[in-house]
């Protein structure tokens, strides 16, 4: 019976690689919930990337159109100097057609704008989410790696250094999930 029992030492080592592993166990589940949520962050930012190129281009295009509805209205205001008396209504209705569409480019030009602006805003909020989970991903992986050095070391005191990170990274994820906000940016624009 005296065999089956461990010495202090041997003891010690094994609760110490029982703790590790449950650690280890945990913070894998935690960054494994926030790998789902940030992958889905990231097809978001993506989505809102793209529309933000598409809103910008069409915005390019509703400028080129209103731009050369003013250039034909101008020339055909130049060209009606030219017209007789009877010619010069004909000669108005173009211009005023091409006025109205200059003016309502102008309109649709200005709500890509805003659009776009919108997309951008979207994108930033998104990324905020992303850095989180981000740091949470980074500050958890290191903490595995200092929990194996722990482990092999069989050093207690390591094991509390590798809970550092792994309470930070922990931190990060939740935030992330929950949407607070909590952001360390000089850590963020460092590691970025």
């Amino acid at each position: 019976m005296e065999n089956s029992l461990l010495d202090p030492a041997e003891a010690r080592a094994s609760r110490l690689n029982a703790t590790v592993a449950v650690t280890v166990a945990l913070l894998s589940t935690v960054i494994g919930v926030c790998k789902v949520k940030d992958d889905n962050i990231v097809q978001a930012m993506q989505q809102a990337q793209a529309d933000k190129l598409d809103h910008w281009a069409f915005y390019q295009a509703r400028n080129l159109r209103e731009e050369l509805a003013k250039a034909t209205a101008a020339q055909l205001r130049l060209q009606a100097r030219s017209q007789t008396r009877a010619e010069l209504p004909a000669w108005d209705d173009a211009i005023a057609r091409y006025d109205k569409l200059a003016v309502e480019q102008a309109q649709k030009k200005e709500e890509l704008r805003q659009q776009a602006e919108q997309d951008q805003k979207n994108y930033d909020a998104l990324n905020y989410r992303d850095d989180q989970f981000d740091l949470a991903d980074a500050a958890i992986s290191v903490a595995i790696a200092a929990l194996a050095v722990a482990s092999l070391t069989q050093r207690w005191w390591l094991y509390g250094l590798a809970l550092v990170p792994g309470l930070f990274g922990t931190a990060m994820g939740v935030a992330g999930l929950a949407g607070w906000h909590l952001h360390p940016q000089t850590l963020a624009q460092w590691l970025s």
